[in-house]
């Protein structure tokens, strides 16, 4: 075929309006960090449009961009930058994790660290993800000063227990407000079986994107009423500009107790029982009882030696398994997750199994309007045992005698036991607790002019929880063919947010931000229970089944919050900052005479580095002083504090009304206000110190204070009492190595707390319960015990510390055998005054190693089974191995009384089973190792990494009992009472990037 020349030319000149227009669109370049090194899969993306591109293992990229478009560069811990787009382009990202440029998350908005007054402690997803835990507050323990995170204790649905910089309260509520997206979370604890259930058991971390916990007066007062025990924001995981991403996550793990103790064998146990019948001039009814347990077996020579811990123990297993995928591009972002947890206590018959969901998806409507909305869904399935205190519960069953046999030869329990055989409730019983969680939140913002939005947020969170306790013929107590208790709760929770958010700059210098708006929260509780007996067999398992329906229970309750708030930033030529904040609030909960309230904050700093002296400074890279006041509430006090009330009374199916609590329309808030002052410096952009001294004031304590028994009440609720919290705070971060190959840095913080009664109603008068007391001068809830003072070595009698006052006026310290002659001394704190954590992260090429341990000082337990367990054989419960060490002859030199059957022989509460909680413990530890990029690449994915991780690995104590952390769950203070020791997981996972 013949071209013609004008076809010829015509072809040429098309050919080379191609080439020129093809490289005038193709954009390429390489994105490093600040040392130069190379950054695989960096998110690019072409503002305003849906071309995007990721760099390839040594950093490159190549985008279809024209020259002096903007390209907007993102990766995880780095700073997002916005750059024109050029030939042979080089990007430099800076790393924000651990940076001043990080952004936080504050009360209705965001704010830079570099800008922060507040004291905020922070961590990411990176921080909690792959810990093998089954509820978010365990991930966060030793990683944030201020804060104690401890749960009861090792059941897997065991409540948490966490303060923030100490007591604010000795009645009321003492735990943190939690806020997640918005939404106040109900953090109610429904259980009816006397242990507590953890409502936040039902987050998921894979869906957390950061963690925030406002400890300071002047970040908390935006929340002003339910600001005074801290406030936790959970953010979860938006979707970003860019290519999109599908992450898959699968570990399975095995537990075991920290810590089990050492009990009497059988041949111990016969030893020291008939011993101390015989110092007890009783030994025939020892004998005749050691018949008994043994069940005609030969006790005498240890026919039966049975491991009670041992069955009430066993392996434990965790399953997780979890996947996200997010993208989006400049108009539409999602983000949708699911997981699964699988988790086999380390307690016989309690286990956990829970499936959780979310949606999070934004669209900007127009350039003005932007809608969206975050769903969360959850369902967790608890089979629970008894709370500690009950005699069918797993690890109670250590009391028994080693001489009984757990199971008889048919393999049914053996019910001639000691207490009642928690086999019979095991096989006879099933207690089984179903939450059911949603949250969601849809939301609007309205760019109404320039630096001014307007933002709309309904936010609603329901929580249902059901409980079943079944009881068939054979369980332990029953007496009437069967039972079934059954309850349920629906707890909902709505809050309406509407707030305006003004940005501006003037002249280059004066930088502010405002924020105003209003809030309406309504909570809504309907409960009800029904019990049900005599069933034809055990088949049936559900109310329906038994003949007779003997009881039911059912209750409504609500409340309602109004609130008003403000707040202001203002930042002058980058280095003098200053915020005020304000919250007025309005709750049903309180007297109808103080029902309003307002709460102040103020917060001031200087950023010292950016003045002239100090700007050029290699050495001293950042200084900022920074100072806060502010005053926040506390609201947790019960919804009828302050109400007059009747109760139904019937008598002879009649119906009556009695008289129930005086009303106080006075009754208002706890209020504390909180003073903080602090410095952060940064040495040679590697170093970052953070040290704040706070002190926390609390007035208006709740208390039920005493009034004439004429008036119908035994007392009222009043505001009265006083208690201070004040300590120190040390946050240092350091970036020890940073080379091509190999990275380590470290997060070390260190905490003190003191926490003080003030004051008290009543005059002062001590306020006192079984071991603890409230004292003014003295710490919060201190133990309050006689003194032990050790064994006579010339007769084996306990002695105590009589700690009487001499008509000089000097204490008397000498000893006696008689308990009743000695006084009760203040003998020691239930709460940590020093607390430590550090987490180092080590990088080696594909290699990556975490670890953190979490330190606890100043703290004691009160075990109060002690007189049980550990008496010397005072009764038949199995003792503890140190009880061999008792006193058997003149000159014997022990803490461990004669063995006297029944006789009391130091047994009474006193310090004897008071001990010290001081713990280091290797909390997690994570070691991973990632494929080569160019393996991942060609099997399609972005990156494989395969881990290691371990939780409560190493634990290093000198306490006595099962578990430094472990308290008794159904009452009391600082103590523990067969309290099971939390579980130490082995996990091996895999984590895959698409």
């Amino acid at each position: 075929m013949k071209i013609k020349f004008k076809q010829f030319l015509w072809l040429i000149l098309v050919l080379s309006v191609q080439i020129v227009a093809a490289q005038d669109g193709l954009i390429s370049g390489i994105v490093t960090d600040k040392k130069g090194i190379p950054i695989p899969g960096v998110n690019i993306i072409v503002k305003g449009t849906k071309v995007s591109t990721q760099t390839d293992f040594d950093g490159n990229f190549k985008i279809a961009a024209k020259k002096g478009e903007s390209l907007v560069i993102s990766y995880v811990s780095f700073a997002t930058v916005e750059v024109s787009a050029s030939n042979n382009m080089k990007i430099e990202l800076i790393e924000t994790q651990n940076e001043l440029e990080a952004v936080l998350v504050v009360g209705y908005g965001t704010q830079s660290k570099k800008n922060l007054t507040d004291n905020i402690a922070r961590v990411t997803a990176k921080d909690i993800q792959q810990i093998p835990v089954a509820n978010v507050q365990n991930a966060l323990v030793g990683k944030l000063a201020g804060v104690q995170i401890t749960q009861t204790n090792g059941k897997v649905e065991g409540g948490m227990n966490i303060r923030v910089r100490g007591a604010a309260s000795i009645s009321a509520g003492t735990q943190p407000l939690y806020v997640m997206d918005g939404i106040p979370l109900i953090n109610d604890d429904e259980s009816s079986n006397g242990a507590p259930t953890n409502p936040l058991l039902t987050l998921s971390p894979n869906e957390i994107e950061s963690i925030e916990v406002l400890k300071d007066a002047s970040s908390a007062a935006i929340y002003g009423a339910r600001g005074a025990n801290g406030v936790v924001l959970i953010t979860t995981k938006k979707g970003k500009e860019g290519k999109g991403t599908f992450s898959l996550n699968f570990s399975q793990g095995v537990s075991e107790a920290t810590h089990k103790r050492k009990w009497l064998n059988a041949k111990q146990y016969v030893e020291l029982l008939q011993e101390a019948g015989r110092n007890a001039d009783d030994l025939e009814y020892v004998e005749d009882e050691l018949e008994y347990l043994s069940g005609g077996t030969d006790w005498r020579n240890g026919e039966i030696d049975t491991d009670w811990q041992d069955i009430a123990f066993r392996t434990g297993y965790t399953t997780d398994a979890d996947f996200s995928s997010s993208g989006g591009d400049d108009r539409t972002k999602y983000f949708f997750s699911g997981a699964y947890n699988n988790t086999t206590g380390i307690i016989d018959s309690n286990d956990l199994d829970r499936i959780t969901a979310r949606v999070n998806v934004s669209h900007k409507v127009s350039e003005r309007f932007t809608a969206g909305m975050n769903i969360g869904f959850s369902r967790s399935v608890i089979h629970r045992v008894q709370d500690d205190n009950s005699f069918s519960t797993p690890l109670q069953s250590v009391a028994q005698a080693p001489i009984s046999q757990a199971r008889l030869a048919d393999g049914t329990p053996n019910p001639d036991t000691e207490y009642v055989n928690y086999l019979l409730a095991k096989d006879n019983t099933s207690w089984e607790t179903i939450m059911r969680r949603v949250t969601g939140k849809i939301f609007g913002e309205v760019k109404i002019a320039k630096g001014l939005k307007f933002n709309s947020d309904f936010g609603y969170d329901f929580l249902t929880q059901s409980e079943d306790y079944w009881q068939g013929k054979n369980a332990p107590y029953m007496a009437t063919d069967g039972e079934v208790f059954a309850t349920s709760v629906n707890t909902e929770n709505y809050v309406f947010t509407n707030y305006f958010t003004y940005d501006a700059t003037f002249a280059e210098k004066h930088v502010l931000n405002v924020v105003a708006g209003m809030e309406f929260n309504k909570y809504n509780r309907r409960y009800q229970d029904v019990n049900s007996i005599y069933f034809p067999n055990d088949d049936f398992h559900t109310v329906d089944g038994g003949a007779e329906v003997n009881e039911g229970h059912g209750s409504e309750t609500d409340y309602v919050f109004l609130s008003q708030f403000g707040r202001l930033n203002y930042s002058f030529n980058g280095k003098y900052l200053f915020k005020a904040s304000v919250r007025r609030d309005a709750s049903s909960r309180f007297g109808k005479d103080e029902r309003y309230a307002i709460f102040p904050a103020f917060s001031a700093g200087w950023i010292m580095s950016e003045e002239e002296f100090l700007k050029d400074n290699t050495i001293l890279t950042y200084l900022k002083l920074k100072a806060s006041w502010g005053q926040v509430g506390n609201a947790e006090i019960g919804n009828f504090a302050s109400r007059q009330l009747y109760q139904p009374n019937p008598y002879n199916l009649k119906s009556g009304l009695t008289f129930q609590q005086a009303g106080n329309d006075r009754l208002t808030w706890e209020k504390s206000k909180q003073t903080d002052v602090g410095v952060e410096v940064g040495f040679i952009n590697k170093i970052n110190l953070e040290f704040d001294y706070y002190q926390k004031i609390t007035d208006g304590l709740l208390f039920a204070t005493p009034v004439p028994l004429s008036s119908g009440a035994s007392s009222i609720n009043k505001n009265v009492g006083d208690l201070k919290s004040s300590g120190i705070e040390i946050t240092l971060n350091t970036k020890n190595i940073e080379t091509e190959n190999f990275k380590w840095s470290t997060s070390f913080n260190l905490t003190t707390n003191e926490s003080k009664v003030t004051s008290l109603p009543n005059n002062n008068t001590d306020v006192i319960t079984d071991y603890n007391i409230n004292r003014v001068g003295e710490n919060v809830s201190s133990f309050y015990l006689v003194e032990y003072g050790g064994v006579d070595p010339l007769n084996g009698d306990a002695l105590f510390i009589k700690n009487t006052v001499n008509p000089d006026g000097s204490i008397d310290r000498s000893t006696t055998s008689n308990y009743d002659e000695a006084k009760r001394i203040i003998a020691g704190n239930p709460f940590p005054t020093l607390m430590s954590g550090m987490t180092n992260t080590l990088n080696y090429k594909n290699f990556d190693l975490n670890f953190t341990f979490q330190g606890e000082w100043g703290a004691s337990i009160y075990n109060s089974a002690g007189s049980y367990q550990s008496s010397a054989a005072d009764w038949f419960d199995n003792q503890t191995a140190d009880q061999l060490n008792r006193w058997q002859k003149v000159g014997d030199i022990t803490d461990v009384p004669q063995a006297r059957f029944y006789q009391q022989n130091g047994t009474q509460n006193s310090t004897r089973y008071l001990d010290k909680a001081d713990f280091v413990r290797l909390r997690n530890l994570t070691f991973g190792y990632s494929l080569p990029k160019e393996t991942v690449n060609d099997a399609g994915m972005s990156s494989l990494r395969i881990y290691f991780t371990a939780v409560n690995l190493v634990t290093f104590t000198n306490y006595k009992g099962y578990d430094p952390e472990a308290r008794r769950d159904d009452a009391g203070i600082g103590e523990d009472f067969y309290s099971a020791p939390p579980a130490k997981t082995i996990a091996i996972g895999v984590n895959i990037n698409f």
